[in-house]
């Protein structure tokens, strides 16, 4: 496993780049059609499954701040600090996202974070 930069390390800096400032457009376009996701709210097989699951966080996240990435070839693991700012309050949340990187786009992510810290901040759609 390296820690120096890569092709893959550079497509995800780029997408948590535009995803975590709200630039979905930006964002999407390092993010094939058949991009797989999971995390704890949602877990989706296509580009526009996800980004539409997504649409909500648009308005409230800040921008990030990563901690540690990892590269091992195709597969980047990046531990980060997300920052919103929410109706309930603002805040960060620390996540840590795994991608898989082909061709130069995003093929796969699963993200792991603390749900409650998250909701503390962003309370679940009634």
């Amino acid at each position: 496993m390296t820690h120096v930069k890569n092709s893959a390390s550079v497509v995800v800096d780029a997408y948590l780049h535009a995803f975590y400032s709200g630039d979905f457009a930006a964002a999407s376009s390092v993010v094939a059609d058949e991009f797989s996701f999971e995390g704890p709210f949602i877990k989706t097989q296509s580009k526009k499954s996800f980004f539409d699951g997504a649409e909500g966080l648009r308005a409230i996240v800040r921008g990030h701040r990563t901690l540690r990435q990892w590269v091992d070839s195709e597969d980047v693991c990046t531990i980060y600090v997300v920052t919103i700012e929410a109706p309930l309050g603002s805040g960060s949340v620390a996540m840590s996202e795994w991608h898989h990187v082909r061709e130069g786009q995003l093929v796969s992510g699963r993200v792991f974070f603390d749900s409650a810290a998250f909701r503390d901040l962003v309370p679940a759609r009634p």
